[in-house]
């Protein structure tokens, strides 16, 4: 019989890590060093790619 071996996922240290503010819902994590703003636009070239909408627009009130 074959032992099956164990994935060993190591999280990444943010402590070690540059915060990156997207929106007021979003931050990322990059390099300390790293180009905020390249981070930013590589951020949104993704989301556009995936064609998803992340912040929903609120619906008008109609009275």
């Amino acid at each position: 019989m074959q032992e099956k071996k164990q994935t060993v996922f190591k999280t990444p240290d943010i402590t070690r890590m540059q915060e990156v503010v997207i929106n007021a819902r979003t931050k990322i994590y990059i390099a300390l060093g790293a180009d905020a703003e390249e981070a930013r636009s590589r951020y949104w070239a993704r989301q556009d790619a995936k064609g998803k909408v992340l912040l929903t627009p609120k619906k008008a009130i109609v009275s």
